[in-house]
């Protein structure tokens, strides 16, 4: 298991197995997995590719049902959720990032921040309740937390990829997750602008913000204090 006490976790993986069936073949993603996630880790999931760990993001992330085993969020076993349920849980309390940002090219940042804002609304969670002006104050605060206030108005077309990347990063954490999922973060990135967004990591992990990031880049690794390497779908490392 990893660090943190069984109350203070966030997310937990017990004897987690993951089955795909492809072509006929059947996959076995995941073996056994044991993982415990506590408030205000920062760790990194490494391994090659095929080893496992972005099927394990996409189970932290209630993105994909685990085949055998118990998945915990904030305590409360997960299998017994319905398909609303997860939602509510996916756009409340994780944020995501991703490698490919996943901006809407025709909205401008601030627009795009806000959209976890609007989909509360239109599923009728606590954001039905925010007036409009909320939504978009609520949006420039988060991008003023990853230092692009001024570029609200401008479409992910006329940013740089590290801006765009930190639009992703305000987007995530606009809705004051209880934990942020990161798919190869710096990816499409060079190492100027990766730098940028671990330096955003490290300091929302110094202000008690949890973070989770799935890499196959060593530099990306070290950043987190805590490293889970995985193979053939076994944690090898977790240290």
């Amino acid at each position: 298991m990893g660090v943190g006490e069984a109350a203070n976790a966030i997310l937990d993986l017990e004897g987690v197995h993951k089955h795909y069936q492809t072509d006929r073949v059947d996959v076995h993603a995941l073996r056994g997995v044991d993982l415990r996630i506590a408030t205000g880790d920062y760790l990194s999931i490494m391994g090659p590719s095929g080893s496992g760990k972005t099927t394990m993001l996409e189970i932290l992330g209630l993105l994909s049902p685990a085949s055998a085993g118990t998945v915990r969020f904030q305590g409360r076993p997960t299998s017994g959720l319905d398909v609303t349920a997860l939602a509510h849980i996916r756009s409340q309390e994780i944020g995501f990032v991703f490698q490919a940002f996943n901006l809407l090219p025709r909205l401008s940042a601030v627009e795009n921040v806000e959209l976890p804002l609007v989909y509360q609304r239109s599923g009728g969670g606590p954001g039905g309740r925010r007036s409009r002006r909320d939504r978009k104050e609520r949006a420039i605060e988060a991008l003023r937390r990853v230092g692009l206030e001024s570029r609200a108005g401008h479409l992910p077309g006329e940013m740089s990829g590290g801006e765009r990347q930190r639009v992703a990063v305000a987007r995530a954490l606009v809705n004051d997750p209880a934990v942020i999922l990161a798919d190869e973060p710096t990816g499409n990135l060079d190492s100027k602008t990766g730098e940028e967004v671990l330096s955003l990591f490290d300091a929302l992990h110094e202000q008690g913000g949890t973070l989770v990031v799935v890499t196959h880049d060593e530099r990306v690794g070290a950043r987190a204090a805590r490293t889970v390497s995985v193979r053939d779908g076994v944690i090898e490392r977790d240290d």
